[in-house]
């Protein structure tokens, strides 16, 4: 596996050793003493998600302020601009995203770890996401951040307006947002 931090160092861009040949391929996808010692420190996973969004979707900035999730997040069809956004007031990093593009092409995954808001916009016809998360989903907890709030100004790959959830469209600004310490 190549581990390359991301210009917030807390935030690792995953590639496997994929193993292919006429008949198809394989490859780890997850390995916890390895992934582990990628990050440098223990993670327990307690959930799997499964998301499957059309051209266009955009969901995010999504995150919780209590069962803080870090995610392990990966493409297995399709192709997503994928961002994280550090939350953490104390992070010389506050305030700043970075993204990457995750396809089932590229094998790549992303760790967010917790305390950072989490989106992604699909870049293809549609795409599914696979994401391991260290706490459960709690939606007492959940908030959103608005996609297109402009002190983040996350720099979305967007060819046409994005297409929206009630929750994302009502996304709150970075200013007024529950933060971490």
């Amino acid at each position: 596996m190549f581990v390359q931090a991301l210009a917030i160092p807390d935030v690792l861009l995953l590639t496997p050793q994929v193993h292919g040949d006429g008949r198809g391929f394989l490859y780890e996808s997850f390995h916890q003493e390895r992934f582990d010692a990628a990050i440098g420190r223990p993670v327990r996973f307690v959930q799997d998600n499964h998301s499957k969004s059309g051209a266009g979707v955009l969901r995010g900035l999504h995150y919780q302020v209590k069962q803080a999730q870090g995610k392990l997040v990966r493409a297995v069809a399709g192709s997503v601009f994928d961002v994280a956004v550090d939350l953490r007031r104390r992070s010389p990093h506050f305030g700043k995203w970075v993204g990457a593009e995750l396809s089932a092409e590229n094998c790549r995954q992303m760790w967010i770890p917790e305390g950072f808001a989490h989106g992604f916009l699909v870049l293809s016809q549609e795409a599914e996401l696979l994401y391991k998360a260290t706490d459960y989903w709690a939606p007492e907890h959940e908030r959103c951040i608005a996609w297109d709030d402009p002190q983040l100004a996350v720099a979305w790959p967007l060819a046409a307006p994005p297409v929206l959830s009630a929750k994302d469209l009502g996304g709150s600004a970075f200013r007024n947002a529950d933060l971490f310490d």
